[in-house]
Order: C-alpha cells, then sequence, then structure tokens
C-alpha cells in the first residue's frame, strides 16, 4: 500500500474556544498506480485532506503512512526527503504560479532545492518536462502572465513531477479551466501516470469526470467519508443516501433520459462544521433518519466487496 491515512483530522480554532472540524476521523488507502478521486460538495473538506496528507497542515489527530512509514509529523530533513514523494497540483493555474518567475525557474524551483540536477543537466530536464506535458522549449524563458488556463496547469503539473514523486495529490486541477480545456488535462494526467506508473488523490467536483479518470471514488459529507467504491460500482449503485442525492444532480448528454431521471432533493439544513452535533453528521438532511441516528455515529463498513458505506439504517442503503 502506498498511502494510508487512518482517523485522521484536522481541526481549526474558530472563536473562542471552538473547533471547525474540517477534516474529522478519515481513514482510506491508496495504492500504487490507482487513482482515488474523492468528491462531495463544497467546504466538505475535500483541499484539508490533501493538504494535510502532503503536510501544508499539521493534523490535529490520527496517522498518515507512507510506503509504511509514519509520516506524520516529519520535521527538517525527513521532511523535505518526503516531499520528494508526494506533490500537488494546485486548483488555480495562476495563483499557484509565481507572477515573477520565469517557467524555466518554476519548473527547475524543485530541482534547486532538493540538488537532483545541476547546470546543462538542470536545464534539459526541464526541457523534457515542458515536452511532456506538451509545451515547447521556447516556453521555458516567458512568464505565467503570457500563457492560457490550460496552458499554465500545464505548468504546474510539470513542476509536481519535476522531482520524480510516486503520489500526485490532484486537488481540483480542472475547475478553474474552460470545459473544452478539461479533457485535455484529464487525457494528458491519464497519460502521464500510464508512462512514469504515478498514483493520484483526484480531488474533484466534477462527478463525470471522476469516473472517468479513478479506479475507486470516495465520497465526503461534513469531513467524514460516508461511502467508497470502485468507481463503476459507485457510480452504477450508489447506497448512501447523500451519495444518492449527489448523484442525481450529474447531468446527462441525453435530454430524454436528463428528464426521465427523479432528481433527489435534500431537505433540512447543512450542520455548521463549527456546531457538530452527535449522531451522524447527515441526519438533518437524511430521509430515512431514525433516532439511532441522532446519536450514534456511523463508520464505514463494507456491505458489498470493495463497497463501504457509513449508515446505520440498512433500509436506506438498501443492505439485505
Amino acid at each position: 500500500m502506498l498511502l494510508e491515512v487512518k482517523n485522521l483530522k484536522k481541526y481549526f480554532p474558530v472563536g473562542h474556544k471552538k473547533l471547525l472540524r474540517a477534516v474529522d476521523d478519515v481513514t482510506l488507502s491508496i495504492e500504487k498506480g490507482e487513482t482515488l478521486g474523492l468528491v462531495g460538495e463544497s467546504g466538505c473538506g475535500k483541499s484539508t485532506l490533501g493538504r494535510t496528507v502532503i503536510g501544508l497542515y499539521e493534523p490535529t489527530d490520527g496517522q498518515i503512512l507512507f510506503e509504511g512509514k509514519d509520516v506524520t509529523h516529519l520535521k527538517g530533513k525527513e521532511r523535505k526527503e518526503f516531499s520528494k514523494n508526494i506533490q500537488m497540483i494546485f486548483q488555480d493555474p495562476y495563483a499557484s504560479l509565481n507572477p515573477r518567475m520565469t517557467v524555466s525557474d518554476i519548473i527547475g524551483e524543485g530541482l534547486d532545492i532538493h540538488k537532483i540536477y545541476k547546470g546543462e543537466a538542470r536545464q534539459k530536464r526541464i526541457f523534457e518536462l515542458l515536452d511532456l506535458v506538451g509545451l515547447s522549449q521556447e516556453h521555458a524563458s516567458r512568464f505565467p502572465h503570457e500563457f492560457s488556463g490550460g496552458q499554465r496547469q500545464r505548468i504546474g503539473i510539470a513542476r509536481a513531477l519535476a522531482i520524480e514523486p510516486k503520489l500526485i495529490i490532484c486537488d481540483e486541477p480542472i475547475s478553474a479551466l474552460d470545459v473544452s480545456i478539461q479533457a485535455q488535462v484529464v487525457n494528458l494526467l491519464e497519460d502521464l501516470q500510464k508512462e512514469l506508473g504515478l498514483t493520484y488523490l483526484f480531488i474533484a467536483h466534477d462527478l463525470a469526470m471522476v469516473e472517468h479518470i479513478s479506479d475507486r471514488i470516495a465520497v465526503m459529507y461534513l469531513g467524514a467519508l460516508v461511502e467508497m467504491a470502485p468507481a463503476e460500482e459507485l457510480m452504477r449503485n450508489p447506497l448512501h443516501p447523500y451519495t444518492k442525492a449527489l448523484l442525481s444532480a450529474v447531468p446527462f448528454a441525453d435530454p430524454v433520459a436528463s428528464r426521465a431521471r427523479r432528481r433527489i432533493k435534500l431537505e433540512g439544513e447543512v450542520p455548521s462544521p463549527i456546531a457538530i452535533q452527535g449522531g451522524c453528521k447527515f441526519q438533518t438532511r437524511c430521509p430515512h433518519c431514525t433516532e439511532s441516528c441522532k446519536s450514534q455515529n456511523p463508520a464505514l463498513k463494507e456491505v458489498r466487496p470493495g463497497h463501504f458505506v457509513a449508515c446505520l439504517n440498512d433500509q436506506a442503503i438498501g443492505e439485505t
């Protein structure tokens, strides 16, 4: 197993003695060469989970294992060494690039920090990376503002690949791009995975795109995972009430099929992540909520081979 996250929590202090539970007891794993898609509503904690795994945020509690080694609280040289194995592609391809640095300096920054390539070898490596992501050598001397959004994201991908990581966290890498460009970037990521043997944690809103690129999909709600299954299984047979509602909102290319589909509209208020009560986090919006749901916090359980659901109501998830 390449990455294992066990009971991970990330809380942020808010106001007087209050905590925002952005990531609340998440457990998942990613195998080498796999793509795990992570989906959920805005504010559910997807990006915070990714940033905590990579070390941009210090975990409040829990454990992160990389190739079997505990990397939860690494410091100094150990943290620097670990960063060679895991990199991130950010959501905004413009904000994540230093506008005062050339493309060559942006891509080469990681090489300089880790002292991997120097001199002519460094420049050769930068040209190789530009070619790998579909850009040319002449782009190396230009600045980020001279590129389109799709080209800037390709620069971000080249930067992430520079130090040859094993795992890349893709933090909504296509959401800021035009629809016509999104497929190009996703196809590029797939090609790179096959060529370089990469592993992805792919965070996104677009469920259709997540299904296309992912081997498995995890669904997140208010900082916790509510369902996880192979991509095709989850898209064809969602079990958790939240996942069913989420998938019912995915647009169809076929207008006839789209009109025939029943849209699930969730009632009730979304609880504040600052004042989460006991019991199931989905209880205020779930049409199948029972008294036990209000007092017990459901854990992920395997109801079918490889299909995990966090729900106490067997009838709601269609379990026999």
